[in-house]
């Protein structure tokens, strides 16, 4: 049976958080100030007493913000910054996250509500397939090359859970790939940085191109392109590790 499972913010009792509540299809829980009335009680000042609901819709969620003031955020950890707003008032919004930070705005602090829904539908693919010529694919990546793990550097820190973490810099990326690639150095990333802009179709060929690099925008363009289509998932981060680091996880 689906489920989604809930982590709550921690507590002063417990700083490790309150464990988790898994919700079956149509089962809520409710969460605010109050101690009567609500499954899920967050003692801070700053949050309504009556805060919101969640409910479990098989295999995805909904959020009621039951608040008069305050705007929630339900962030993507994993996806680059990606978020929605669920204002004052509003009912039942549904939330296509697998995993989520519901983060609640409470008197100066920023608390955050986890959730999980750990089980998604998916279309089983035809074995023998439709008639006609193979669909093209969006994004042409080869995951052995380096300008793939360039990518992957850039892409890392986000993919950790950070969804709003800086980018690292040319130094830094150059430091990540140098157990992987000694020859590394900061021609060589910023060559493989303006050939993934081309290649992505983030910016106009070399001889229609702007001078200047122009870094930052372009990293972070990449960065997003490639965290909000799945260009570079967290599994792909192996691409990063050494030897010896690959000898050890297994």
């Amino acid at each position: 049976m689906y489920s989604i499972i809930v982590v709550p913010p921690p507590t002063a009792e417990d700083a490790r958080g309150g464990g988790q509540v898994r919700l079956a299809p149509g089962e809520r829980l409710t969460f605010g100030r109050s101690a009567a009335g609500n499954d899920l009680r967050i003692a801070h000042d700053g949050v309504s007493r009556r805060a919101g609901e969640i409910t479990a819709q098989g295999a995805f969620w909904i959020l009621s913000n039951l608040s008069a003031r305050h705007t929630y955020v339900v962030e993507n950890p994993e996806g680059a910054g990606e978020h929605i707003k669920v204002g004052p008032g509003r009912l039942d919004a549904p939330v296509p996250f697998e995993f989520s930070r519901i983060v609640l705005p409470a008197a100066g602090d920023l608390l955050s509500i986890q959730v999980w829904a750990p089980r998604h539908d998916y279309r089983r693919p035809d074995a023998a397939g439709p008639d006609g010529d193979t669909t093209a694919p969006a994004f042409s990546m080869d995951r052995t090359k380096r300008y793939f793990a360039v990518l992957a550097a850039l892409c890392e820190p986000r993919l950790r859970g950070e969804p709003h973490a800086p980018l690292p810099t040319v130094d830094q990326v150059v430091d990540r790939l140098r157990p992987t690639w000694p020859g590394a150095s900061r021609t060589s990333v910023q060559w493989n940085i303006d050939y993934l802009a081309v290649k992505l179709r983030l910016k106009p060929g070399p001889d229609t191109a702007d001078t200047g690099p122009r870094l930052n925008g372009k990293k972070e363009s990449l960065v997003s392109l490639a965290l909000r289509f799945d260009l570079v998932r967290e599994d792909d981060l192996v691409v990063l590790a050494g030897a010896a680091e690959r000898r050890t996880a297994r």
